[in-house]
């Protein structure tokens, strides 16, 4: 029962939050996380045990897979080579850096030890990263190398971390064992993503045979997706976390859907829209309901002559280290892209220092650093306790929050003006499609209506009807149009057109809800009829949005 209650608590205080963050000027992720801690913190405030390996199962397999499937995959497989840059090259970068620094910062922690907390710090928070960037400020080249590396660099920062916790465990370490199991945990965590969606395309397809299925055992199949492949890795001891974003990644060019009817189509987005902010809200307000135990237990390695600011200067000072790894390897990359671009005769498209600061500043640690943190052993094999393990479960919490904190107050400072006036190449693209789509309906629809009329048809009725849809197309053409003022002249035939249809909408619910109250229709029909109005005036109000 005190389970149950939990969950439903924490389901409410992120129902409170989606409501809060439009209140005050926060980052979602910030927000959320000091809800938790303000639960927690009080003397009899709520305080959990986490199992990190279900910590992970449980929120980090859905999100990552509806993260990547989101992806933008022509950017990343454009920009893949910055993006492998980052979330291979950068880890190793960041553990060797960071490594050291904190090993001659804090002496009390074997390097080894130090090891372990930079591979575990290495990796960024997709969704973090996704909530705390603005999109409209920051560049769009940028934000793409962001997402690919916060979807990769999970799985190569929690492998090193697993390494680097083996060798504190055995006290040996073999860099050519390290590098076949780490090649070993990449392949197969890859081909388990891949396995899984042949398992649910298998298993959609036969329910598509079948027929009659309910759609909702079709989006069952999707939604168990993400677990099966971080599973089947798992128990191949690969990367679980890589097989839920490969699967994410390819599930959109697989052809998966075609086996969903259009009621599964729309119950699998609108389900997955949902558990990608319960999911998201759940583990940061989880996130900051471990923070103030961990804080409350500042480790007396930290404390020092000044108990009350030495713990803060070392958080800040190694979140700064790990901000200044960042910029390094960044600026390294921008010049070896430079170097590249010029011996291959190519036009080089180099970072300024302010986009440089910003992707920098926005690699921020999250759900996974402290997941993985949490899993370090209580003893090694010869039963004394594990080195230094509460001073690094302190330093790891102590980032996480510098980290958004620092990213959440300076990357609107540094991102701004970065983008300058002018329209999104994204809108005109869409544009463009909206005009080939609608030339190609009008190409079609007129070489129907110029077919013989059907058995039993109406003279001239398929034509009438014809022209009718080509008036429609041709409208949205229009409203593509070059010229400022046909295009603004189109806009308002459809902003009128938009308002009428509202308001038909509006009167149609009324009547419904009116029929409900009398009994002449029953919950049933009513519901069905609710949902169809529903969807028809989501539709109008985003193309009202886009006008």
């Amino acid at each position: 029962m005190q389970a149950a209650i939990f969950v439903l608590l924490v389901l409410v205080f992120v129902a409170v939050s989606g409501a809060l963050v439009r209140l005050v000027r926060v980052p979602l992720p910030v927000l959320q996380i000091a809800i938790g801690a303000a639960l927690a913190w009080p003397v009899r405030g709520i305080h959990i045990e986490i199992d990190p390996e279900l910590f992970l199962l449980v929120f980090i397999p859905p999100l990552l897979f509806s993260d990547a499937f989101g992806a933008p995959k022509r950017e990343l497989v454009a920009l893949r080579w910055p993006i492998l840059a980052l979330a291979i090259g950068l880890v190793f970068f960041t553990i060797v850096g960071f490594g050291y620094a904190l090993h001659w910062l804090v002496p009390s922690i074997p390097l080894v030890v130090a090891f372990a907390l930079a591979a575990v710090l290495s990796p960024t928070d997709a969704v973090a990263v996704s909530s705390i960037v603005d999109r409209n400020v920051v560049p769009a080249r940028l934000m793409h190398i962001l997402e690919g590396e916060s979807l990769l660099n999970d799985a190569s920062g929690l492998v090193m971390f697993r390494f680097a916790v083996a060798a504190a465990l055995t006290g040996s370490f073999s860099l050519a064992a390290a590098s076949l199991s780490f090649l070993y945990a990449v392949v197969v965590g890859i081909l388990a993503g891949v396995a899984a969606l042949f398992i649910a395309a298998k298993a959609l397809q036969l329910l598509d045979r079948i027929g009659g299925v309910p759609a909702e055992a079709q989006v069952l199949i999707t939604i168990l997706l993400p677990f099966v492949a971080y599973l089947g890795a798992e128990h191949f001891e690969a990367s679980g976390v890589l097989a839920a974003v490969t699967a994410g990644l390819l599930i959109g060019s697989t052809g998966i859907f075609r086996f969903l009817g259009v009621s599964a189509r729309m119950q699998t987005i609108s389900l997955w829209t949902t558990f990608s902010f319960v999911f998201n809200g759940a583990l940061f307000i989880v996130l900051g309901l471990q923070l103030p135990e961990i804080i409350r237990k500042v480790p007396p390695e930290l404390t020092g002559h000044y108990p009350a600011i030495q713990p803060v200067l070392t958080v800040v000072a190694l979140t700064l280290c790990l901000i200044a790894l960042r910029f390094v390897w960044i600026w390294i990359g921008d010049i070896a892209a430079a170097l590249a671009a010029r011996l291959g005769k190519r036009k080089a498209e180099p970072f300024g220092l302010r986009v440089r600061l910003a992707g920098s500043v926005a690699g921020v640690r999250g759900a996974i650093t402290l997941a993985g943190i949490l899993s370090l052993p209580l003893a090694l094999q010869d039963g004394s306790p594990f080195p230094a393990r509460d001073l690094v479960i302190f330093l790891a919490a102590g980032v996480i929050i510098c980290s958004l904190a620092i990213a959440s107050l300076a990357l609107p400072v540094i991102a701004r003006g970065l983008i300058g006036p002018g329209e999104d190449s994204g809108a005109a693209e869409e544009r463009m499609a909206r005009v080939g789509a609608a030339k190609a309906a009008i190409a079609h629809l007129e070489s129907i209506a110029q077919t013989d009329e059907g058995e039993g048809d109406v003279p001239g009725a398929r034509l009438a009807a014809a022209n009718g849809i080509v008036a429609a197309y041709r409208r949205r053409i229009a409203a593509s149009d070059e010229a400022d003022e046909a295009r603004a002249e189109v806009r308002e035939a459809g902003r009128l057109e938009v308002d009428l249809r509202l308001a038909g909408i509006a009167a149609e619910r009324d009547a419904l809800r009116a029929m409900l109250r009398r009994g002449e229709i029953n919950d049933h029909t009513a519901q069905a009829l609710f949902t169809e109005t529903t969807l028809t005036e989501a539709l109008l109000n985003g193309r009202q949005m886009r006008k």
